[in-house]
């Protein structure tokens, strides 16, 4: 058996060869002939609800309708889209490009109490916004509880149920 001599360093290499080799590949396929960014463009994304409804607000600034595909399918909403660089003259000569262009693809997972079947979308201004209704019973709804000589509604004032608990 022979002797190795221990190198603290080796794994340390040994992953920056790695990183120099991932980045070196992959960032020469971002670019293209104009040096712009290609594919790495993802539209921001708020999501809310309240009782009635789920709430989806995209961004797609400079887009127009047909630029984008909107999709529910096994529960799960799909944005597809492409941001396209518009060169408006060969003659112009950019200094810089920090807009990002190209496709994305958005997808969510929709929660149980949320029906994807009344959903509408409307988009204004830059900004696509998806309305899910949220199932019937999935809604926050009163509980009648009766019991001895009143009745009691959930969700009432304290003082209602110590006068039907004879005050405390």
């Amino acid at each position: 058996m022979s002797i190795v001599r221990y190198d603290p360093f080796r794994d340390l290499r040994t992953l920056q060869e790695e990183v120099n080799r991932l980045f070196s590949n992959n960032l020469t396929h971002a670019f293209g002939e104009e040096g712009i960014g290609r594919g790495s463009w993802n539209p921001n994304v708020d999501i809310y609800e309240n009782k009635e409804q789920i709430v989806l607000e995209a961004e797609l600034p400079g887009m127009k309708r047909e630029d984008f595909d909107l999709t529910i399918e096994n529960n799960v909403i799909t944005l597809r889209g492409e941001r396209r660089f518009e060169k408006t003259n060969d003659t112009d000569n950019y200094h810089r490009v920090e807009r990002s262009y190209g496709a994305f693809t958005r997808s969510f997972t929709l929660p149980p109490t949320v029906s994807g079947d009344g959903a509408t979308a409307e988009y204004r201004n830059g900004v696509l916004r998806v309305t899910l209704p949220k199932r019937e019973e999935a809604k926050a709804r009163r509980i009648e509880v009766s019991g001895g000589e009143k009745t009691i509604t959930a969700g009432d004032t304290q003082t209602k149920a110590k006068e039907a608990g004879g005050g405390a």
